[in-house]
């Protein structure tokens, strides 16, 4: 009796088995996810912040201010990226987005330095991510400090090198101005895509398919009825994280708000095709739901820098982040909410989204003709 009992618990074990193993996405999400989050994780999670870009304003221009530049472009945490004329310069570079510091050494910082014994420079940083301008004003101060140790060696006087840090666009280093316009990517992303995702699956589960095959609608006419709902809603769920933000969270507005909410569309509309995509191309829609919900978390968390510099990642990572939509999004809401920017800044942007957003939607409607056929 035993036996028997043994024998069918083994062979229920090896039906389960097979099972599973017949099931190619069970398989993907059994192997290949836990491989995607060890690989993502394991490079993109680091509490490093190197390569930050800087611009320097070098007024006094001697041999003491070079000593110092050529110390802070030697450690792995900072590139020097450019070096600018004057000081006026500085808040374009940081508008442009090309640096994550400047620095700028006023005249006589050698002489200052030898006959008075202490000398200042500014430190200006790009406060809109405070987690990434505290490291690196951390880092600045301690390449200072290790430099002006060193010039007391070879000094008969104590000499000091005072660094007077200011941050940009958030002085107060507040977490709100990064954490919100990650929110919205994330939300929106996800939103967007695991509501659409179940649309066109749904009606092949109920068997509504062929009603609508049989329908006079055309295929544009179908996705477009079927994305108009998910549309509004999305739009909804937008104007509610802002109203939130300016009234529970006190974070200004700072640039135009037509130009943010249509930064907003454009990116809503590039996550329902994304959804749309997997949709026509999914058989259930658990599957569906789950491709979306996997597929899009974890590359919105991890590669748009939100949670984590980009420039820390390996260039293959930071080449794969090109192709993640919520990245330029990301981009285009901080320039626009907290910088103030306008359109001429955030161009850039705005044609990758929607070069993203035609090419989704055109391959999604091509291969949702194909399926009626």
């Amino acid at each position: 009796m035993k036996k028997q009992v043994r024998s069918q618990l083994f062979t229920f074990i090896k039906k389960e088995f097979m099972h599973v193993f017949r099931d190619r996405k069970t398989l993907l999400m059994l192997f290949g996810l836990p491989i995607v989050q060890i690989i993502l994780f394991g490079f993109a999670l680091s509490n490093e912040i190197k390569n930050s870009k800087v611009a320097i304003i070098d007024y006094s221009n001697d041999v003491t201010t070079q000593q110092l530049i050529e110390k802070i472009d030697a450690s792995k945490y900072f590139d020097i990226f450019s070096r600018l004329q004057s000081a006026n310069d500085v808040e374009a570079a940081f508008k442009k987005g090309d640096v994550k510091m400047a620095i700028i050494i006023p005249p006589k910082f050698a002489d200052d330095l030898q006959h008075i014994g202490n000398a200042s420079i500014q430190v200006i940083t790009d406060g809109s991510d405070p987690n990434v301008a505290t490291a690196i004003t951390t880092y600045i101060s301690i390449i200072i400090n290790e430099y002006n140790a060193a010039y007391n060696r070879t000094s008969s006087l104590p000499l000091q090198i005072n660094p007077e840090i200011r941050m940009m666009y958030n002085p107060e280093l507040r977490g709100a101005p990064t954490f919100v316009p990650g929110v919205m990517a994330l939300v929106l992303m996800l939103v967007c895509t695991m509501m659409t995702s179940a649309a066109i699956v749904k009606e092949k589960e109920l068997g509504t398919m062929e009603i609508l095959l049989v329908s006079p609608f055309k295929p544009l006419s179908i996705i477009i009825s079927k994305l108009t709902p998910y549309l509004l809603i999305s739009i909804m769920n937008l104007l509610i994280i802002l109203v939130l933000s300016v009234t529970l969270l006190e974070l200004e507005i700072k640039g135009n708000i037509f130009l943010l909410i249509f930064e907003s569309i454009l990116f809503i509309l590039t996550s329902l095709s994304i959804g749309l995509l997997i949709s026509v191309n999914a058989t259930t829609q658990k599957g569906a739901m789950m491709t979306s919900l996997m597929g899009m978390m974890l590359p919105t968390m991890l590669l748009t820098g939100f949670m984590f510099p980009i420039e820390n990642m390996p260039w293959p990572m930071q080449v794969l982040s090109n192709l993640v939509p919520s990245r330029w999004y990301f981009i285009a809401v901080k320039n626009v909410m907290l910088k103030g920017l306008g359109f001429a800044s955030v161009w850039k942007e705005t044609l990758i989204l929607m070069g993203m957003c035609t090419i989704l939607f055109t391959v999604s409607l091509r291969k949702f003709k194909i399926r009626l056929e």
